[in-house]
């Protein structure tokens, strides 16, 4: 699906003289309309990936597959999406490498579960967890309509991650862990328990007292390495004869990223050599407790369940389309 001509069923993405991107789904006899005229579809099917093709107005459109990138920016949403720079991160930092095993929770729309599906392979395991059954849905409609197939290595559960991974996987059989939640702290116990030793976690957190209180859980409960955190930011240029400059925007702050890694059991982690902070256990410092968040007290804008339900229609309805397409192919067709 992803080398060759371009085929029926296949995903376009076509690219104005002004940058703007428009993603269609080929089908014989359909057209693609703007507000100037339309293109067909049939005009492009049996074209080579990277034609240019003119549009009813004499207007020229770049045609090319979307990239796993430019997909997840545009595919439809339920809840907010890992960025490709934070997805790009965690799939190298984290190590996610071809047959690995692998937890996620939660899934919101998908976005990770693409890049993390893409490291681990069909010889690899995915096991997401999603809480609201709605989201997963919109996950497993959005990864089949850009693999073009169920992903033969995912396992999605609809359920708490602390109270169904216990019932999913066998205690220490889990290579690596990726935590997309409002309180991944309180999964360390269930995430221990799972990982193989060596193994890596991996939290993805929206601000520093969600980052702070993960790192001084870990601390807390022993049996984990020292935490080290980051964020990234990314500033594209402007490229065009002699003017060569940042551009005057870029994508700045999204989320932070921890990791640390899974001792051997009865194993204590040496003592940091350098010393905290003046301050930064004084009287105003505290510790971990068992009070409840929820996404209001971070500032997260909540997705209306109407959107969603409207969503996860017009997802279904689109791989109900791509599914009655035929495949002209036929078996032994190159790939």
């Amino acid at each position: 699906m992803r080398r060759g001509p371009f085929r029926v069923g296949d995903r376009v993405q076509l690219t104005d003289s002004r940058g703007r991107m428009h993603t269609i789904a080929l089908e014989a006899g359909k057209q693609f309309h703007t507000h100037r005229g339309h293109i067909k579809h049939d005009d492009l099917i049996g074209m080579p990936d990277g034609t240019v093709i003119t549009h009813s107005s004499g207007a020229e459109y770049l045609a090319l597959r979307p990239l796993l990138s430019d997909y997840v920016l545009s595919m439809p949403r339920g809840a907010q999406v890992v960025y490709p720079k934070d997805a790009g991160q965690i799939v190298t930092m984290a190590d996610i490498f071809p047959g690995a095993r692998v937890v996620e929770a939660g899934v919101g729309s998908g976005a990770l579960s693409l890049s993390l599906l893409r490291a681990v392979g069909d010889g690899g395991q995915l096991f997401s967890f999603e809480r609201r059954e709605d989201f997963a849905e919109i996950a497993r409609a959005n990864a089949r309509i850009f693999f073009g197939e169920d992903h033969p290595a995912w396992t999605v559960t609809v359920g708490d991650l602390v109270e169904a991974l216990p019932q999913t996987v066998q205690p220490g059989s889990i290579d690596r862990v990726v935590l997309d939640m409002l309180a991944p702290w309180e999964c360390l116990d269930a995430v221990g328990e799972a990982l193989a030793p060596g193994g890596v976690l991996i939290c993805y957190v929206a601000t520093a007292t969600q980052l702070s209180r993960v790192a001084e859980t870990a601390r807390d409960k022993g049996g984990w390495t020292e935490p080290q955190a980051w964020e990234s930011m990314v500033r594209d240029w402007h490229l065009e004869g002699l003017s060569v400059r940042p551009e005057h925007r870029m994508h700045g702050h999204t989320g932070f990223l921890i990791t640390t890694r899974k001792l051997a059991p009865g194993t204590t982690a040496p003592l940091r050599r350098t010393r905290p902070a003046p301050g930064a256990y004084g009287e105003d410092y505290t510790p971990p407790n068992d009070e409840v968040w929820t996404a209001e007290d971070l500032g997260e804008r909540q997705i209306s369940d109407k959107r969603v339900r409207r969503t996860a229609r017009g997802l279904a309805a689109q791989v109900e389309r791509d599914d009655r397409i035929p495949d002209e192919d036929g078996p032994g067709a190159a790939d």
